[in-house]
């Protein structure tokens, strides 16, 4: 039988169930029980299938929609020709236009240009020969973060500062061989006040919860000890997400807004993740009607 929707995900979080002990399969599997069982009081079929699988016949849905290809950044070319094939069998829910733009964090630099306040950036193009300590006394910066361009999980984040500069400078000269790298400010907010995250359906907010760094990290992830609670954010926060959602051209099906009190103590977009964000359903159940209602908006 045919299905309406693809929940597309990693080929490693197929499995129907999950072992006692794999609580992050466990989180994966409950927000896809909340989307399928929102889609279906709708009237909306859906099936979870891994977006590498050959043996998918993309054709036979109506949508996909990208969820937990949390494996992406890492078979990055892989992925990038697979979306290209795709878009041509099936609709993406986000377009591939956003899609590919959310990839590489130089849309922080489009966002800003649109009049979003993002964590104030600085790129370092591949093959460029730069210095970190050059780059600190020229921004100011006492303290910064550099990661990649294409990243997630925190993959090759580093907390850089005047100590550790020369250090890192060999990292830095080796992944600049093959890739864009990013540098911000630190904000010392991420480990007093943490992250706030707000999602985003149809450029609406529905619900928000807060990261924060395990004690002497600075890394919200939970991969890294990161924790989450459910948060309600201010007015100008949900101003600020929603228009950073309206920034995005075309606006996005569904997405995240992640953010940070800046050194000036105002909040800042951090990222936009829209490609396959986590949007912790689990912690707001009703938000899934409201995916569901966006999904359905698409296919109509």
């Amino acid at each position: 039988m045919p299905f309406d929707v693809a929940l597309v995900t990693d080929p490693r979080y197929t499995a129907a169930t999950a072992a006692e002990d794999d609580w992050y399969l466990a989180n994966i599997l409950e927000e896809d029980r909340l989307l399928r069982e929102a889609l279906s009081g709708l009237g909306i079929s859906s099936k979870r299938v891994a977006w590498s699988d050959p043996d998918v016949n993309w054709r036979e849905f109506r949508l996909a929609v990208i969820r937990t290809t949390w494996d992406y950044f890492d078979r990055y070319a892989e992925f990038t020709a697979w979306l290209e094939r795709v878009r041509h069998e099936v609709r993406l829910c986000n377009p591939y236009s956003t899609l590919r733009w959310n990839m590489d964090k130089h849309y922080l630099a489009d966002l800003e240009a649109r009049g979003v306040r993002i964590v104030r950036s600085r790129f370092i193009e591949v093959g460029c020969q730069v210095q970190l300590s050059e780059l600190l006394d020229e921004t100011g910066w006492h303290e910064a973060v550099l990661k990649p361009c294409v990243s997630g999980g925190a993959r090759h984040t580093y907390r850089v500062s005047r100590e550790n500069a020369a250090e890192l400078q060999a990292v830095l000269d080796d992944l600049t061989r093959n890739e864009s790298m990013l540098l911000q400010p630190f904000e010392p907010a991420i480990m007093t006040v943490g992250e706030d995250t707000l999602m985003m359906f149809a450029g609406r907010y529905t619900h928000a919860i807060r990261k924060r760094a395990k004690p002497g990290d600075f890394r919200v992830q939970d991969d890294h000890g990161g924790t989450v609670e459910p948060y309600e954010p201010t007015p100008a926060q949900i101003a600020l997400a929603e228009a950073a959602i309206a920034a995005c051209d075309p606006m996005p099906t569904y997405g995240r807004v992640d953010m940070v009190l800046d050194g000036d103590g105002r909040d800042a977009v951090m990222e936009l993740e829209l490609v396959e964000p986590e949007l912790w359903l689990r912690c707001f159940p009703p938000a899934a009607e409201a995916f569901a209602a966006a999904i359905g908006a698409v296919m109509k």
